[in-house]
């Protein structure tokens, strides 16, 4: 596949993998962790090929936000899936890629839509990873595309500054082995962490941390809360905006933890958050990296949703993030019953 020039309408990417069982989980739901770092990839792929077809310094694109991601439908171990990423929208410094993910049975040839996502990238110069390079324009089909293009670009740069502007909360400290067990469907007793240290497979050609990576593990330490919650096969059905908020860098130990902030009926929303701190430089200290909401559902042996345990909540921290919590889950209840009318 050619390159596209400057000004041209970029070429779509489209890679396919068949799913293994190291892919999934016990119950052979791929995990949507796998899901994510395949679209990353995908993402990664389209953008950088499109910001090195001027002069200047080669770069890569960084992954800088993942848009509200949902999980569509399930896929399965010897099932193929077809990713495919174009890039949709640039700015300056910026461009937009969406991503669909098809599954194919290929015993039978039918196909599902497991996945659409949006992405955004910068393009950083391999010589100095804090340059960020020009992004060539694109071709649009027409004035309402970029126009439509412009106004996603916008809310997203609002909502990543207002996600930067609040203050870091921290997660309280892993609970103490010898400490009495916590009280069964409270905030504490699903709360897990996952500690990982950043080796040269997880990293880019700048020595830095793959988005896709990250939010592999984000998914792993979300699907362990909700797992210990409900004690039942899990999958996730969606994960809110991902924000990177900074960059982490080969040799850093990373700390992922998640909790639970909401739980309804037949759904649970899991915060997840990344702190990374350098080995090396360790009077530095710990930095908020990437910060997300997963929302898993629990299954039963035929793949039907379960009613989930309620949350017992403690104490008025844990009730504010509750409310919060509540209030996306109406919201994010309300856009999918406007887009099925809307027949998206």
């Amino acid at each position: 596949m050619s390159a596209p020039q400057t000004g041209e309408a970029a070429s779509p990417l489209q890679i396919c993998r068949i799913m293994r069982p190291d892919d999934a989980n016990v119950a052979g739901n791929v995990h949507g962790g796998n899901i994510l770092k395949m679209i990353e990839e995908a993402g990664c792929i389209v953008g950088t090929r499109h910001c090195n077809t001027q002069n200047g310094d080669r770069c890569l694109a960084a992954l800088v936000r993942v848009e509200k991601t949902e999980f569509l439908s399930p896929v399965f171990i010897g099932e193929v899936t077809h990713v495919t990423a174009e890039i949709t929208h640039t700015s300056k410094h910026s461009l937009e890629v969406q991503v669909k993910v098809m599954a194919e049975n290929i015993l039978t040839g039918a196909k599902k839509l497991a996945n659409k996502a949006a992405l955004w990238y910068v393009p950083c110069s391999l010589q100095n990873v804090d340059k960020i390079m020009e992004v060539p324009p694109i071709k649009y089909a027409s004035a309402e595309q970029e126009e439509e293009g412009r106004k996603r670009y916008e809310a997203q740069k609002m909502e990543r500054l207002e996600t930067k502007a609040r203050p870091e909360e921290m997660m309280p400290s892993p609970p103490n082995p010898e400490d009495p067990p916590k009280e069964k469907h409270t905030v504490g007793f699903s709360q897990s962490s996952l500690i990982h240290l950043v080796g040269p497979s997880d990293c880019t050609l700048h020595d830095y941390v793959h988005g896709g990576v990250t939010m592999k593990l984000m998914d792993e330490v979300a699907g362990i809360v909700a797992a210990r919650h409900c004690n039942t096969n899990i999958v996730t059905a969606s994960v809110d905006a991902i924000n990177f908020h900074r960059k982490i860098k080969k040799g850093c130990v990373v700390t992922v933890t998640g909790r639970l902030t909401f739980v309804s009926n037949k759904s649970m929303e899991i915060e997840v958050l990344v702190d990374a701190s350098s080995v090396v430089e360790a009077e530095k200290g710990k930095y908020r990296a990437v910060s997300a909401f997963f929302t898993f559902i629990s299954l039963d042996k035929d793949n039907k949703p379960l009613p989930v345990p309620a949350l017992k909540v403690e104490g008025e921290d844990e009730q504010r993030r509750f409310d919060e919590g509540k209030v996306r889950y109406l919201q994010n209840k309300e856009k999918r019953l406007s887009d099925k009318m809307r027949g998206q």
